[in-house]
């Protein structure tokens, strides 16, 4: 889940957004001024909103200074009342993604926080990792230590299907319609042959065998 860091002295827009931003499936931590938000400056983010012009000494301004001043990569959108020039080039002179000028549709600023995420951390959303496995989805490749590892086609959606639903059971029936699909026709039997091979070939992957029902990836 990304996390989004919305600075906002308004206090029904900050409850408003936040609240559309949650709905789109982002953790929030928000600030109603700059002071809290200098003060947490360091707290795990992946995108910050900043409203410019805050009711305190700090403005949005100096929160992307500090910001930049240890990560020059962190997304950043600012928000302003003001629609002039010299506020969106000074924004981008300061490293932001993006300007939105108020008042803007709260679905609007969901659908730009989603394209930069989108973009910044688009790498990430084609790999998942699991223990020391990495597994790069796009490519459809298991790496450990960098090493590639060889899997088949049955054996890579086995995988996939266990990773993206960790600590979930599985009866035999639910992975033979998910793997080999409605249509098949034969024994239930190939379900365990095939987490057999995925097992031998990743030998510290954890899938538990639930005994009588099927299997489960803890």
């Amino acid at each position: 889940m990304y996390t989004i860091v919305l600075v906002e002295d308004e206090k029904d827009l900050n409850s408003l957004i936040r609240a559309y931003l949650e709905k789109a499936g982002y953790k929030v931590i928000s600030y109603l001024n700059g002071e809290d938000a200098i003060k947490n400056i360091n707290v795990g983010a992946h995108l910050w909103i900043l409203d410019i012009m805050l009711g305190d000494s700090v403005s949005g301004y100096d929160i992307i200074k500090k910001i930049r001043e240890t990560n020059e990569e962190m997304p950043v959108i600012f928000t302003s009342a003001r629609d002039q020039d010299l506020d969106k080039i000074i924004g981008l002179e300061l490293g932001s993604d993006d300007y939105i000028t108020k008042p803007y549709s709260p679905k609007e600023l969901v659908l730009r926080v989603n394209n930069i995420i989108k973009r910044v951390y688009t790498k990430d959303l084609q790999k998942l990792t699991y223990d020391k496995y990495v597994i790069d989805l796009d490519k459809r490749i298991v790496y450990l230590d960098d090493k590639e590892l060889s899997l088949t086609t049955l054996e890579f959606d086995l995988l996939y299907m266990f990773v993206t639903n960790k600590n979930k059971s599985f009866s035999r029936d639910d992975i033979l319609n998910i793997i080999w699909g409605n249509d098949y026709f034969g024994t239930d039997r190939v379900v365990d042959d095939l987490v057999r091979r995925l097992r031998k070939k990743m030998p510290d992957i954890n899938i538990n065998t639930i005994y009588g029902y099927g299997y489960r990836l803890t």
